[in-house]
């Protein structure tokens, strides 16, 4: 999943939300050692995070979608499809969230803000370009997962062919929205398990 998707599943503790939304530039395992010193809720944050990926990439509804997104961009086929996923629930955020996207965003952008010590160093310039260019705002349109593509192909040379990755969205749209109604919920419902287990 994306981040917007991550944002929403990690519920309404600004140390969990944080821990979730750095989770893919905390790299290693999670040793006592390492993780000592941390935020506890932060710490579960990326817990939780690792378990959204896991939960997702073993699905069979994703595994089958994934499949139909390589036949037109390969191996990058998660990368574009965590942004599809994220475009339908920006576009149907009513259906997942009690909070209308257009007052959801800027209270994610306000807890950045308020922990800013919690982003690690690497993640701070793509966070603050998000907040300047309000990225999760974007995704609620083609137009703006457009753009989200071309950003990316920029930040690498092996991602450079997934620039034009939104017309392949677009021609299939009505069987990638059925798809991530079908398997949503169950991240939901899942990922709200895990927290309760893990005392949150």
């Amino acid at each position: 999943m994306n981040f917007l998707a991550h944002l929403l599943l990690s519920g309404s503790n600004e140390g969990i939300i944080m821990g979730n939304f750095a989770g893919d530039f905390v790299k290693g395992l999670l040793t006592h050692e390492k993780t000592m010193n941390w935020d506890k809720d932060f710490l579960l944050g990326v817990k939780l995070h690792r378990f959204i990926d896991a939960f997702t990439d073993s699905h069979p509804i994703v595994r089958e979608t994934k499949r139909a997104v390589a036949q037109t961009q390969g191996k990058l086929a998660g990368i574009a499809l965590d942004i599809y996923f994220d475009y339908f629930l920006a576009k149907d955020f009513r259906h997942y969230s009690p909070e209308p996207l257009e007052q959801y965003v800027p209270t994610m952008y306000a807890v950045f803000k308020r922990n800013e010590m919690l982003i690690p160093s690497q993640m701070t310039p793509m966070v603050s370009a998000m907040v300047e260019q309000d990225w999760l705002t974007s995704y609620a349109t083609i137009s703006g997962i457009g753009l989200t593509f071309r950003r990316l192909s920029r930040r690498a040379f092996f991602l450079s062919t997934i620039s034009d990755a939104h017309l392949e969205l677009q021609e299939g749209e009505s069987y990638y929205q059925l798809q991530f109604n079908a398997f949503f919920p169950e991240l939901q419902i899942a990922s709200a398990e895990f927290l309760a287990m893990n005392g949150a």
